[in-house]
């Protein structure tokens, strides 16, 4: 199954009611969480992440509905494309897995592991038709991205055309349809009415608003973006990271079949980088962004902040892939364990000097 996320169930609201307060010694206490940096949030970052998210889960159906129209190693080679592409935007989500990704169970039916190999042959070598609702009832270890990623790439990106068979064509075909869906639906929780509920965005960024009960006060929305960060940081160092390496065990590694393990995890990291920064890759950010709050008054620890996004990721860059096959290297153990120490290193900066912006 998919690892565990530890809760980030957040946190204490005393202080909050202090906002405009004045401190003890007479002077004007701290400034209020800028509600407009909740607002660029959800604009800026969450929902343009789920909206490329849909775009190449869109895609990456396109691309095995060819494949599978007419199967070369060119349009297997496109499918797997297809696959990285979409990963990208995932992996950048995970610092926000709040809202509809997991009210509405959509985290563990795009993205479980590890894939349940013999369920999964088991169905492909049934008779069952494998329509919509029947996939539907599949258990999600047996379908989303791991899956197509087992089906697509086998190990170490070996497949090829030639070792498809039918079943696995349909079968690849029906879960690559569940995926582009879920995706679509996932985007739109955000920027649409679903079920009579407003759009997610509105829930948001209208933190603090009159009969808001998911955000009663706009520290509640602050605690929930910082905590989404934390909870990645400590997944990535803690878990994605450190329970294959910890037990040497390949099976536990999240991307093994298409060797994209490194990949997923910096991207993980760059999901706090959007959400701190309030802003997506080579976009210009708004004035208001956690980086701008926390730097108005502590420029000395947003430098410091961001000098370690940086080092986890370079990091990262230096263990070998496949980490599949470091995490059993015992000459690849300085590098996995220094990466780990540079996202624990981060996870604390923003624990002991960020959070404590959302709750006073």
């Amino acid at each position: 199954m998919k690892l565990t996320r530890l809760p980030f169930r957040v946190l204490t609201l005393a202080g909050a009611l202090a906002l405009s307060a004045c401190a003890d010694d007479g002077e004007q206490s701290q400034h209020a969480f800028d509600p407009q940096i909740i607002n660029h949030l959800a604009d800026d970052v969450v929902v343009p992440t789920y909206q490329q998210l849909s775009t190449r889960l869109n895609a990456l159906d396109v691309a095995v509905n060819a494949l599978i129209a007419d199967p070369t190693q060119a349009k297997l080679t496109a499918a797997q494309e297809a696959w990285f592409a979409a990963r990208t935007p995932w992996e950048q989500s995970e610092g926000f897995l709040f809202g509809p990704v997991d009210s509405y169970g959509y985290d563990p039916a795009l993205d479980s592991w590890p894939v349940n190999r013999s369920d999964l042959d088991a169905v492909l070598a049934s008779n069952d038709d494998f329509t919509p609702g029947y996939v539907s009832t599949l258990q999600e270890t047996q379908k989303g991205f791991h899956t197509m990623e087992y089906l697509l790439f086998d190990e170490g990106r070996t497949k090829k055309v030639s070792d498809f068979n039918q079943r696995q064509f349909d079968y690849l075909k029906a879960i690559s349809a569940e995926l582009k869906n879920i995706g679509a639906a996932l985007s739109n929780a955000w920027t649409q009415s679903v079920d009579g509920r407003l759009p997610y965005r509105d829930v948001l960024a209208g933190a603090g608003t009159a009969g808001n009960t998911a955000y009663p006060s706009v520290e509640t929305a602050a605690q929930e973006m910082v905590g989404g960060m934390i909870n990645i940081l400590d997944e990535v160092a803690n878990g994605k990271i450190a329970d294959p390496y910890d037990a040497k065990d390949p099976e536990l590694v999240e991307s093994q079949f298409a060797y994209n393990s490194l990949s997923d995890f910096s991207n993980n990291i760059r999901s706090v980088e959007n959400v701190y920064l309030g802003r997506l890759p080579g976009a210009t950010p708004s004035e208001h962004t956690l980086s701008a709050l926390v730097k108005s008054e502590k420029p000395e620890v947003d430098a410091r902040i961001r000098q370690e996004i940086t080092a986890a990721i370079e990091a990262l860059a230096k263990i070998p892939e496949p980490f599949r096959e470091s995490i059993k290297n015992p000459n690849a153990a300085d590098e996995i364990e220094a990466a780990q120490v540079a996202i624990r290193k981060l996870q604390n900066s923003i624990e002991t000097d960020v959070k404590p912006f959302t709750s006073r």
